[in-house]
């Protein structure tokens, strides 16, 4: 069961977001999906998770997301990760800078009758806005 369970979140990080294929996610994530850290303003489901996604692609279209690890057991699945992308419209508040950025985070997803059931996504959200130049660069 856990490999099949890796292999629904690779599946899905592969058609819906590198293939950008938001429709896909319904095959992959249960309609009742439950964000366990959502974002400010996120809708709640499937839809929610949709939307937040959406988002994301429309501000890095060029976006590429790389699990560098994934790790189950029985029903969740954690996934480390990287994304790269081209920062070319509004994201959270932040008008298109035109910068590269690269962020790392895990995501961990419970899996539930062969669909993502919930799930938590951690990310660096602090480097991101220091490559977006909202925030000031660490001290060296």
């Amino acid at each position: 069961m856990s490999e099949r369970n890796k292999a629904l979140v690779r599946d899905m990080v592969e058609s819906v977001l590198n293939q950008r294929d938001i429709a896909a996610l319904d095959g992959f994530v249960a309609e009742e999906y439950a964000e366990l850290d959502p974002t400010p303003g996120q809708k709640p489901g499937r839809d929610g998770l949709k939307q937040l996604l959406s988002a994301a692609l429309a501000a890095f279209p060029d976006l590429q997301f790389t699990i560098l690890e994934r790790v189950a057991e029985g029903d969740t699945v954690v996934s480390r990760f990287r994304y790269i992308g081209t920062h070319l419209g509004d994201f959270d508040g932040v008008s298109a800078t035109g910068g590269h950025v690269s962020v790392k985070g895990v995501v961990i997803n419970r899996v539930i009758d062969g669909l993502l059931a919930d799930g938590r996504i951690l990310e660096d959200r602090l480097a991101l806005m220091r490559q977006l130049g909202v925030l000031p660069s660490s001290p060296s």
